[in-house]
């Protein structure tokens, strides 16, 4: 045990006194800030997990200006995709020491720029976002002291890092895997024609049916489905149609869940889908739900740890990091086409 160990709750004062170092020193361990040499990093630490001491998020905000605080900002946590990143993030951060302050801009500029505003107004160490389609020439002057990661979609000339998925190639995989099986009409469904993750993935489908010399159908390329019924009421209109489809190519998880609901009313299991995303229970429905794996554990892990590193002075060139979308085939991607 060390000796003089201190009654009650130990302080900042009681760690650098017993590791036989400066207050400054303690900080600058704890807030993984460079100068400190790994041998008296090491006594510090050892010194921390002994005493128990725990840092006093207020109190450091108060000394610095800076919280223990990440501020993450997405569409909306009712998204699938999203509520899982956020919980991944969460997780993930905290371990590293931080709590995360999480908003929604459901996809609005303006409400975009406000929380962006107040998050900063409020000293976070750190910003994570998923921006939405608006214009971003504010950002640089609102954002500029504050280290921020652009999560599962950028903007040109961003200057940041993003860290997502090559949205068109792993739409044209899944779109190449319903041509295999026969199929020609292919519907497309998408949630917003002008966010990019959107554009993206339906360039990807246009791209896998021109490859195959088939004629793409306005009637079935529904890309701007509103946020309140992602999916369903298009896919009711799309098995209305005098010659429907035969495959569905969903954008996301949102509009995945809303057709999946529809086939399933209209008793339509023939139907094969394809979903950019996964989802709850997506395995266990009858056929399962083939998807392109857009694993939001592996861009929470990659975007916390680009984070982490700028916050504590890291140089890196920004950079857009894509990670792979394998196809999970379970069933309903790999029905063939009976007509």
């Amino acid at each position: 045990m060390v000796a003089e160990l201190p009654a009650g709750r130990p302080t900042v004062y009681d760690v650098a006194r017993v590791a036989g170092v400066s207050i400054k020193t303690v900080s600058r361990v704890v807030n993984r800030a460079p100068g400190v040499s790994d041998k008296t990093r090491n006594v510090v630490l050892d010194v921390i997990k002994e005493l128990g001491y725990v840092v006093n998020p207020a109190a450091r905000s108060l000394v610095t200006g800076n919280s223990s605080t990440i501020g993450v900002i997405v569409d909306s946590i009712a998204d699938p995709f999203f509520a899982s990143l956020v919980s991944l993030v969460e997780v993930t951060a905290l371990a590293a020491g931080f709590s995360t302050q999480v908003a929604s801009t459901w996809r609005d500029p303006q409400r975009e720029r406000d929380q962006l505003l107040r998050m900063t107004g409020e000293n976070v160490r750190g910003l994570m976002l998923a921006p939405t389609m608006g214009n971003h020439g504010y950002f640089d002057v609102t954002v500029k002291d504050v280290p921020a990661v652009l999560v599962d979609r950028g903007w040109p000339g961003s200057g940041l890092d993003m860290v997502g998925v090559n949205d068109r190639a792993g739409a044209r995989v899944a779109v190449e895997q319903l041509l295999s099986f026969g199929h020609r009409r292919i519907a497309f469904l998408g949630d917003h024609s002008e966010l990019t993750t959107t554009v993206h993935r339906r360039e990807g489908y246009l791209a896998a049916l021109d490859a195959a010399g088939v004629r793409v159908e306005k009637e079935l390329d529904r890309g701007s489905l509103a946020m309140e019924d992602p999916g369903g009421t298009a896919v009711n209109e799309l098995l209305a149609l005098d010659d429907p489809p035969t495959a569905l190519f969903s954008s996301n998880a949102r509009t995945s869940l809303g057709a999946v609901r529809a086939l399933h009313r209209a008793g339509r299991t023939d139907v094969a889908l394809i979903s950019f995303g996964d989802f709850d229970l997506a395995d266990a429905l009858q056929p399962g739900i083939t998807v392109v794996d857009h694993d939001p554990a592996l861009i929470a892990a990659a975007a916390v740890e680009r984070l982490l590193a700028r916050i504590g002075g890291t140089d890196l060139v920004p950079a857009e990091i894509l990670l792979p979308t394998p196809l999970v085939k379970r069933g309903s991607g790999e029905l063939p086409c009976r007509r």
